[in-house]
């Protein structure tokens, strides 16, 4: 059981936590518990993974594979309980590269920092690109190269332009966006459920003949990555650790709360979506490729339809500006403890106290992304993305990896939100997770095309490679003087008070 039973903390409080751990507080402390909520809301965004993956996993798995959205749910639940007691100690702007390295040491934590942060570009630009489609569809445009190119530049630069206005605005135009990912995906998956099915409750268990004469459980596992592709950016709430007030109790909750309303929500739409679709066996047979166009159109009408994309957009906005965000933390964490060339320029912040070079970087390089799509092969966009939940989740495990080592070396969590007993159990059981979840997503595909099958492997060992040579070349960190692998000390100063 989480307990939470330290005295209630004040601004004071964090920043002296903060320089418990070594930094000062530069930053505007303006994000609530509701505030960092929405930002990790926004970010997991189950309006965008539901609309992005449903007539995937229908295809591949029929009805049942609504199921993998419950199974991932509890096993990311665990991977934030792990994550929640390392933030409670470690409040500290970054996320997943200072948890690491105070966990175990710095060039663990630069590895694993350097594939979340190319995964979490990809990520923003991919959302940028499909968001388009929704914008042109409202304007009555053909969706062509130019216009989505110019539409994803737009998205991008102005989610740059809301971060660069303040924490304030970030906080305000999240929740917006959260408001708008609930009406989206609550609010129509329960119209659906309620007024608009079509099929019984009973079809959630039809597998529609996917498994053809063998057994439906190779089917089931392959259409896993209806569930793993949606739940990853409760981390975001981390990210941001130096802009929370009551960090250390705060976040914990933020990303429990993440996880479990969003994975709620997208429960609910997918349920709908299936039983309000009129002919299921289209959609699993793979003639009705864009199913959810074609339900909403038949049960909301035009006008509502219309009303939906509005929603819709919204949401896409919000989950870039809020990867754009998670980017810049990381980048700008990396430039405060000299783990970058140009780490000086990196770890400035605005007059608005926000990472203003960091977040250029984390708009310039998606939007160069875009221009590459641009002017690539058609199927590029999906080749590039490839690897980027595989990168994140490899990710998530090294800081769930380092938590357990540090467990094993003598480390109890010292922050006001602890699993106690159970912390280490959960830790076992949360690291098993990941790892069976990263075998499923590198396993190669069956099309016969090399890069089709293995483009995901490929990617990371790219991503792997190019970061091992530029550490053994530039040896990042060598003028580095943050500590690293200290968890048990960190723990033993916070009770003494």
């Amino acid at each position: 059981m989480a307990t939470d039973s330290s005295p209630r903390a004040t601004l004071s409080d964090d920043d002296a936590h903060l320089k418990k751990l070594g930094y000062d507080g530069h930053f505007d402390r303006s994000l609530s518990l509701w505030g960092t909520f929405a930002l990790g809301f926004t970010y997991l965004s189950p309006l965008v993974g539901v609309y992005s993956l449903f007539a995937y996993g229908i295809s591949l798995g029929g009805p049942p594979s609504v199921f993998w959205l419950v199974i991932v749910g509890i096993g990311q639940l665990l991977v934030s309980f792990v994550f929640g007691e390392v933030v409670s100690q470690y409040p500290i702007s970054g996320g997943i590269y200072p948890w690491v390295r105070r966990l175990s040491n710095a060039r663990f934590a630069w590895m694993a920092a350097w594939v979340y942060i190319w995964a979490v570009i990809v990520t923003v630009t991919a959302v940028a690109e499909y968001g388009t489609g929704f914008l042109a569809s409202l304007l009555g445009l053909a969706p062509t190269k130019e216009l989505t190119l110019g539409l994803a530049v737009a998205f991008l630069v102005v989610a740059l332009a809301v971060n660069l206005s303040g924490t304030k605005n970030l906080a305000r135009v999240a929740k917006i966006g959260l408001a708008a990912e609930l009406i989206g995906v609550i609010g129509v998956g329960l119209f659906l459920i309620i007024f608009e099915r079509k099929n019984d409750f009973s079809v959630l268990f039809d597998t529609f003949g996917t498994q053809g004469d063998g057994s439906y459980l190779p089917v089931f596992i392959g259409a896993a990555l209806t569930g793993l592709f949606l739940f990853y950016g409760f981390e975001a709430c981390g990210e941001v650790a130096e802009e929370v007030s009551e960090p250390a109790r705060a976040i914990p909750r933020a990303m429990i709360m993440t996880i479990l309303v969003g994975g709620v929500s997208g429960l609910i739409a997918f349920v709908g979506y299936i039983l309000a679709a009129p002919d299921l066996a289209k959609i699993v047979s793979g003639e009705d490729a864009d199913p959810i166009a074609g339900i909403l159109e038949a049960s909301l009408g035009t006008v509502g339809s219309k009303i939906f994309l509005v929603v819709a957009l919204t949401a896409f906005l919000s989950c870039v500006l809020s990867l754009q965000a998670a980017g810049s933390r990381l980048l700008y964490s990396f430039g405060r403890d000299k783990m970058m060339p140009g780490h000086a320029w990196l770890s400035k912040l605005s007059s608005k106290k926000v990472p203003r070079n960091a977040l250029l970087v984390a708009c310039i390089v998606p939007i160069l992304i875009c221009v590459l799509i641009y002017i690539g092969e058609d199927g590029l966009l999906s080749q590039i993305t490839a690897f980027a939940v595989l990168g994140i989740y490899f990710a998530f495990q090294s800081v769930v990896l380092a938590a357990l080592l540090a467990r094993f070396k003598g480390w109890k969590p010292a922050g006001p939100f602890s699993l106690g007993a159970w912390g280490i159990v959960v830790n076992i059981v949360a690291l098993a997770y990941g790892i069976f979840a990263m075998v499923l997503l590198a396993t190669p595909g069956t099309s016969g095309d090399f890069l089709t099958d293995w483009i995901v492997l490929v990617g990371l060992a790219l991503v792997l490679v190019t970061g091992l040579i530029y550490m053994a070349i530039a040896r990042p960190g060598r003028n580095s003087k943050v500590p690293e692998g200290d968890a048990v000390e960190i723990a033993a100063l916070l009770r003494k008070g």
